[in-house]
């Protein structure tokens, strides 16, 4: 048990400090909270929200995931990767999902026949939410520049973190896509975020809230630093720390399954600023934590991430 006065510390809810705090109370001491004053929120569950009974595929946005590097490329074959963040933008409400695959032939997931497979030249870039990265791989580095270009709304994850980390005309590119209006998500965990700092994962996982600061500060996007009490921050605003989620989530394919419900979270065509990119963001982050907390309640048997994607549920 920790018992914490005046106020609730950051520290008691990420990284390590959620294991080592226990179950935390707090007394505020007869003392007002000064919200202004606050240096980052608990994320609350998101508001629920109907559906129009007077709506279409099209009121819920295209999601585009881009990523999967063929197994002839270099022997490492990561289509699975691209598979769950599609299946995780299906099952979170996107009104129609297109596959990418950076290699293999492809065209048709018989369990998941919903799902449209295309060639990336074929993909119409600036009318999509794109999730880039999921297994992509080296060859993701090659449709970046496009991507980063033309994409409205994005959401960067694992190989495409990486390769942007390494090369500073993508991170140029990354950085020049806010002047231009457009949505960017970023999802590492704590070693990809590290690379994008030039740091090392232990100065980071030191410092999650001020990491995750930084990156969005860097490129005026918004950020969702993975792992204990995930960090979701944007450039100017308190970050919120998400209170969801165990180590069942600690396993292959699961931050996949977050890209994806992160991007049909984003890819309704409404208001896009950043408070509600973030408030969009942070319901997709507690629900797929949430998930994995009933799941450790009811369950028996193991979380896999294909488990996960299929217990998701729209968040508009």
């Amino acid at each position: 048990h920790t018992l914490s006065l005046l106020t609730l510390k950051p520290g008691l809810f990420t990284g390590a400090g959620r294991d080592a705090a226990g179950t935390v109370w707090w007394d505020d001491l007869g003392v007002p909270c000064h919200s202004e004053a606050a240096s980052a929120w608990l994320a609350g569950p998101p508001a629920a929200a109907a559906r129009a009974h007077a709506s279409h595929k099209g009121s819920y946005g295209d999601v585009a995931v881009i990523g999967g590097e063929g197994l002839d490329a270099r022997g490492l074959g990561m289509g699975g990767a691209a598979l769950l963040a599609a299946s995780a933008a299906l099952h979170g409400g996107a009104g129609r999902v297109l596959v990418a695959l950076l290699g293999g032939t492809l065209d048709l997931d018989v369990r998941q026949p919903e799902l449209m497979f295309r060639h990336v030249d074929a993909l119409q870039l600036e009318q999509l939410t794109v999730v880039c990265g999921c297994g992509g791989g080296e060859a993701v580095r090659a449709v970046l520049p496009q991507v980063l270009a033309q994409a409205p709304r994005l959401v960067l994850d694992a190989d495409a973190l990486n390769a942007i980390a390494s090369d500073t005309a993508l991170a140029q590119a990354l950085a020049d896509r806010a002047p231009k209006a457009h949505a960017t998500v970023l999802t590492p965990h704590p070693l990809e975020a590290a690379r994008l700092l030039g740091t090392d994962t232990a100065s980071v996982q030191s410092h999650r809230l001020a990491a995750a600061e930084q990156l969005a500060e860097r490129f005026q996007c918004v950020v969702v630093l993975k792992g204990s009490g995930t960090v979701v921050a944007a450039p100017n605003q308190a970050p919120r720390i998400n209170p969801t989620g165990n180590a069942l989530l600690a396993t292959a394919g699961t931050g996949d399954v977050l890209a994806g419900l992160v991007g049909a979270a984003i890819a309704s065509p409404q208001d896009s600023s950043t408070a509600t990119l973030l408030d969009r963001v942070a319901a997709a982050v507690f629900q797929h934590g949430q998930l994995a907390d009933g799941w450790a309640a009811t369950e028996q048997t193991t979380l896999s991430a294909s488990r996960l994607a299929s217990r998701l549920r729209s968040l508009a």
